[in-house]
């Protein structure tokens, strides 16, 4: 772990993109890039390039999904490890945890699954057959 330390950089310029990516965000740079690109990271409530230079103490806002996760960097790194060491480089503020918990609660109270109930049997069909040619 100590060696995976060292590869944090303290004053360098590390491009979005690549912070994302060494961050354990998005699988590549060029999905981060894409990303970025669509509006679905904000660098200081701004929308921004995948090329600007991250800097420590900035907050970065993420869309994933139905997720929106704010986050605050700590730390910079160029490149990727394990999930362990990823997680030294951010923090997640309370306030975008509390939300996104909220959020998840809600989905789940308010989730209908159509398929619940199943495909209708043959003698069912065959009334939903019957009724719709007899309304003609």
């Amino acid at each position: 772990m100590n060696s995976q330390l060292s590869t944090f950089i303290q004053n360098p310029k590390i491009r979005l993109d690549k912070w994302l990516w060494a961050a354990r965000f998005y699988k590549t740079r060029a999905l981060a890039r894409k990303m970025i690109e669509g509006g679905k990271v904000r660098y200081n409530s701004l929308r921004t390039k995948p090329g600007k230079s991250v800097e420590i103490g900035a907050q970065i806002k993420i869309w994933q999904g139905f997720e929106e996760i704010t986050l605050v960097v700590t730390k910079l790194a160029k490149q990727r490890h394990g999930a362990e060491t990823a997680q030294l480089l951010y923090y997640e503020t309370i306030e975008s945890t509390q939300l996104r918990e909220k959020r998840i609660l809600e989905r789940k109270l308010h989730a209908h699954n159509p398929s619940e109930e199943g495909r209708p049997n043959k003698k069912q069909r065959r009334d939903i057959i019957k009724f719709k040619n007899t309304s003609d």
